[in-house]
């Protein structure tokens, strides 16, 4: 079964929670404790209805103040496929977090609430999926119940999110526009309940279980090498996970960093023996010809060569309390590769609101994106995040406190 993994991203009391409380309690995936606890909670609250945002703000602090600070991930499945949802806070100050949430993601929804409209954390919200270029947006206009289910209020929503789209490069390869109310579950698992007939889409649920992954395997074959093993008559086994498209017995393919050409002779795991390795996949391959391997090395097509280089530009979230000065020195982990690196130059900060930019800038801020120029100590192979964002990625590693410190995205 298919793995689909949301972000959902939304201001101060859109609803982010009560939209994953309700897709649980909809798709019956609340273990019977937990329902009654909600059940519970929800009368001491002298509530009238079952108050779902407990589902997911599970610190105490949070349900006192009823707002999420944190990325939760929350696992459930129904009959098609099966479901991992980082639910990450709306704040500017947590601009992180929702990188955080939304880099692994497939599709990202984002919550608009119908009495406010467009504002400006919905900037924030689209400008992050336009930096890690999520293949699939919905914009989920929440509590339509406290607007009298208005189709022109939806549609002025609609309107303004697609004027936010013409503002980027973001060439968005699906979006969808759903009214919903997470509360009285109009649109969220099923479309019936009569207060939208004017809405003749699908349902929040429809919209995730007919989610096309195959875009996701798009990106040229990668496999970085996790280790070498030896395999029958001493032959090499080269262990990893394939990253991209897929990879064949009998293709050419290149070693790097040596550029060695050979063939892929077999494809195996365990016992069991492979014509073809398929995204995601974690194999052993063996080549037709003895090659020199070790771990962070990576194989590719041959006709499929990656960047190579010692000099990147890259648009990076700070994550640090610490400010990113120019001169500083990291190490970056790019896949399996640790490099130290020194920051160039920081050439502009980004505003996330598409309010512009700040160049001339000296330091970059905790939770600030900005363009920046890195040298490397040595060469690694990489693509453009936004044709492979497996090998465009990297993060950065502080050498004393050995903390992650930022994310970047090969530009």
């Amino acid at each position: 079964m298919n793995v689909l993994k949301i972000a959902t991203a939304g201001s101060v009391d859109d609803g982010k929670s009560t939209l994953i409380g309700r897709l649980l309690y909809d798709t019956k995936s609340l273990p019977t404790d937990k329902l009654k606890a909600i059940e519970s909670s929800s009368q001491k609250r002298g509530l009238d209805y079952l108050d779902f945002s407990l589902v997911t703000d599970g610190l105490v602090a949070e349900r006192e103040q009823g707002i999420t600070i944190d990325v939760a991930h929350i696992y459930f499945s129904t009959a098609k496929r099966s479901y991992i949802i980082a639910d990450a806070p709306g704040h500017i100050e947590y601009t992180r977090n929702m990188v955080t949430g939304a880099s692994t993601s497939n599709v990202s929804i984002i919550l608009i609430d119908a009495r406010k409209g467009v504002v400006e954390q919905t900037y924030r919200h689209f400008f992050i999926n336009d930096l890690l270029r999520t293949q699939k947006v919905i914009v989920a206009v929440n509590k339509m119940d406290l607007v009298g289910y208005d189709e022109a209020k939806f549609n002025a929503i609609k309107t303004d999110v697609q004027a936010l789209i013409e503002k980027s490069d973001y060439n968005v390869a699906d979006i969808e526009f759903i009214p919903i109310s997470a509360l009285k579950g109009d649109n969220i698992a099923n479309n019936n309940f009569g207060n939208t007939p004017w809405y003749t889409g699908e349902s929040l649920l429809e919209q995730l279980e007919k989610t096309d992954l195959s875009e996701n395997n798009k990106a040229l074959a990668r496999f970085p090498i996790q280790q070498v093993l030896k395999g029958g008559q001493d032959q090499p086994l080269l262990a990893g996970k394939l990253n991209g498209n897929s990879i064949k017995v009998g293709d050419k393919v290149t070693l790097l960093p040596s550029k060695v050409n050979t063939e892929v002779a077999s494809i195996e795991f365990f016992d069991e023996k492979y014509e073809e390795a398929k995204k995601g996949a974690s194999v052993n391959i063996s080549l037709k010809d003895e090659v020199a391997a070790d771990r962070g090395n990576m194989l590719v097509k041959t006709e499929e060569l990656p960047k190579v280089n010692d000099a990147i530009e890259a648009k990076i979230c700070w994550m640090d309390a610490e400010a990113l000065k120019e001169g500083a020195q990291f190490t970056i982990q790019h896949g399996l590769q640790r490099v130290p690196a020194t920051v160039k130059s920081i050439n502009k900060i980004i505003k996330p609101d598409f309010s512009g930019e700040e160049i001339g800038v000296e330091k970059v801020a905790l939770n600030e994106i900005a363009a920046v120029s890195l040298d490397l100590r040595h060469p690694i192979f990489y693509d453009v995040y936004k044709e492979n964002p497996e090998n465009g990625a990297f993060i950065f590693i502080n050498e004393h406190s050995h903390n992650t410190s930022g994310v970047g995205f090969i530009q």
